[in-house]
């Protein structure tokens, strides 16, 4: 696993567990070298909301995969965005690899957010599209 440092755009803080207790920030260098590369390509920030989460806080509500999943791998981020930049986004993770996007669309702006990840079958459906409620 990298450090932050070599990951432009994205702090340590954003990208670290928000449990409060174990600290941990285990982000997959291949899925951030994705991310990046989107990041640099579509030019605006992607502001994290939920990237690395240890099982145990994975597994409290309102996180809906339990203990496993793909942010306890650090192969999945979640990002503030909506609108046009939604849409562009869509694009740029189906065309660099993303295998899992998440939508959350409606609502107030500062609530509507994307999950992306890069999970491989055959432990999960891929490639998936999901809408939040």
């Amino acid at each position: 696993m990298s450090t932050p440092s070599q990951w432009q755009y994205f702090s340590k803080e954003e990208l670290t567990c928000h449990c409060g207790k174990c600290g941990r920030m285990d982000m997959d260098d291949a899925f951030m070298g994705k991310i990046i590369m989107m990041r640099r390509e579509l030019g605006f920030p992607f502001i994290v909301t939920s990237g690395f989460r240890c099982p145990e806080y994975n597994g409290k509500p309102p996180f809906t995969t339990g203990e496993a999943g793909p942010h306890t791998t650090g192969h999945a981020m979640d990002i503030l965005v909506s609108h046009e930049g939604a849409l562009r986004v869509i694009e740029s993770a189906l065309h660099h690899g993303m295998t899992g996007i998440g939508v959350k669309q409606h609502g107030p702006g500062e609530t509507r957010y994307l999950h992306l990840d890069d999970l491989e079958a055959p432990n999960y459906p891929r490639p998936n599209l999901w809408s939040y409620p």
